[in-house]
């Protein structure tokens, strides 16, 4: 590869890579992600390569491996360009047929294409399909036009533009400016203003700063971060390069899961490319900016997810929490001011810096700017990573994007942020998708992950699972959460089973109050909540529970 040593020279591989390609050459976009994966894409990939070499359309034809499509549900995904016809639950048995019919014959298999559930009316494209249709994908659009071990894809699409945007047009102090001024707020699950915890660690004392992707999502239901990185990781490290160049860091880490492996040969080999590129290391661009990056993998446990957790496991040591009067932005690993942000918030960097603080706050509501993504599971028909605008209803998402409840069955409730989160009813659901309103109805949006149930869910138990996930992945360090998650999921335990006597739903209230103020981390502090907030509108479903002895659902 050659190396690159200015913008002018960026935009000439850009240009000489895109002038290699034909714009009307079919491209077969077969989804890789980690769900088609499951389902058996490996085996549909093999058969169009054979198939394509059997009909010596090798010249002719490309087969591109992309990243996560996002409609999970209706795997493994099939895009044929440049018509852009979408097949879904594509067989290694219907290649021959997408072949000769499709990519050479230009015709549309009719059983192949998207058919509403309710409705029967199908669709041919993409944007037809209600799924697609009802979204606004800013982040993971590129995900099936990418090949996500092919940099000359990303830049192909523009890649990196804003990087050397940044370095040559922009000061750090207007880069910092224009992420304050377009209010990105962290996807992480906090919410907090990216820009200030930014200027934090710039204004830090010191001269060596960090900077870190958190790409650990280890709570259940949370697939989107690692649908982003995995099918586009060059976004990813282009808006970890410019926040570094903005805080005054020249050295970065990816931390994420060890069960992974895709994700991780992914950023590895993104990592390579750009190195050689010289869009990473020494002098990046030719413009005296040195940055480096360093990939962790966590030792399996839910709470080294947790920032000041993660920075430990990154310094060697036990991933346990540190006490919150400690700002990781002013005094982070081994003691430098260090800056983390997850996989969702770093990739809206690269957008905002090409398009502007103004378009950016053109969307979502006044306090929540820009498009959130949403992993969207349970009882719904369409599961999937979900791309849509801050405020949002959640009625659109469960109806208009997810297809509504299966089998006929009515929506009894959404469940938000995972383990440490809330469940919220029916009559809530023209809440608008937003960071303060959620919060506000004690199901805080956390990092994304969206559980659709439907009438048929005992709450109760819903409480009992989130509650048995944390006894397991609490570090243990601190009494109040090691030892009051074990005696609230006794005592729902003994609900759920017929055994719970009265004042036990008093002793669940005082307890999750003793562990929300006596905690040592967010894990104790808020792993009550799921039950708190099933007490609070679901409270009846206990009673019935302790009273009658049975369940209503």
């Amino acid at each position: 590869m050659p190396r690159i040593n200015s913008p002018a020279e960026l935009e000439e591989l850009r240009k000489g890579i895109l002038s290699k390609r034909d714009p009307d050459k079919p491209c077969i976009a077969i989804c890789a992600g980690i769900s088609c994966l499951a389902l058996g894409n490996d085996r549909v990939i093999s058969a169009f390569e054979e198939e394509i070499k059997k009909q010596s359309l090798e010249a002719k034809v490309d087969i591109r491996a992309t990243g996560c499509h996002g409609f999970c549900e209706k795997g493994p995904n099939v895009v044929i360009y440049p018509e852009e016809i979408c097949y879904i639950e594509v067989t290694p048995e219907d290649v021959p047929e997408i072949v000769s019919q499709t990519v050479i014959g230009k015709k549309v298999i009719d059983r192949l294409i998207y058919a509403d559930p309710n409705t029967g009316e199908k669709a041919a494209h993409q944007s037809e399909i209600p799924f697609y249709k009802n979204q606004t994908r800013h982040l993971i659009s590129n995900n099936t036009k990418i090949d996500p071990k092919s940099i000359d894809d990303y830049l192909a699409l523009g890649g990196y533009s804003a990087l050397s945007k940044a370095l040559f047009e922009m000061t750090t102090e207007q880069v910092l400016e224009e992420i304050k001024k377009a209010n990105l707020r962290g996807r992480g699950g906090g919410g907090f203003p990216a820009g200030l915890k930014w200027e934090t660690a710039r204004n830090a004392p010191g001269e060596e700063k960090y900077v870190i992707v958190n790409a650990h999502e280890g709570e259940p239901g949370a697939f989107m971060d690692r649908a982003l990185f995995t099918g586009n990781p060059h976004n990813v490290l282009e808006g970890l390069i410019i926040g570094a160049y903005a805080i005054g860091s020249h050295q970065g880490f990816i931390y994420t899961r060890h069960d992974t492996p895709q994700l991780r040969d992914n950023i590895d080999i993104a990592l390579t490319q750009a190195e050689e590129y010289g869009l990473l290391g020494e002098n990046i661009l030719g413009s005296g900016f040195n940055f480096n990056v360093e990939v962790h993998l966590d030792i399996g446990i839910f709470v080294s997810g947790e920032s000041s957790a993660l920075m430990r496991s990154i310094e060697g040591k036990t991933p346990e929490p540190r006490p919150k009067y400690i700002r990781t932005s002013v005094s982070g690993i081994w003691g430098k001011p260090s800056n983390l942000n997850n996989v969702e918030t770093w990739a809206n960097v690269p957008q905002i810096i090409n398009k502007g603080s103004e378009w950016y706050t053109s969307i979502g509501t006044e306090r929540s700017k820009g498009t959130k993504l949403i992993s969207l599971s349970g009882n719904i028909c369409n599961t999937g990573v979900v791309e849509v605008p801050m405020g949002t209803s959640l009625r659109e998402i469960v109806y208009d994007i997810g297809g509504g409840i299966p089998n006929g069955k009515k929506l009894k409730a959404i469940h938000f942020g995972g383990p440490m989160g809330g469940s919220i009813p029916e009559s809530l659901l023209d809440t608008p998708l937003d960071f303060d309103e959620l919060a506000k109805l004690g199901a805080p949006m956390g990092a994304g992950g969206m559980l659709v149930m439907d009438e048929d869910t005992n709450m109760v138990d819903v409480a009992r699972f989130f509650l048995n996930f944390l006894t397991d992945e609490s570090c243990g360090k601190c009494v109040p959460c090691r030892e009051g998650i074990r005696q609230m999921l006794k005592i729902l335990t003994n609900i759920s089973e017929g055994k719970g006597k009265e004042g036990d739903i008093e002793l669940l209230e005082e307890l999750s109050e003793v562990m929300g103020e006596a905690s040592l981390c967010a894990l104790g502090k808020t792993a009550s909540d799921p039950v708190l907030s099933t007490l609070r509108y679901f409270r009846d479903e206990y009673e019935a529970h302790i009273k009658e002895k049975k369940c209503p659902a």
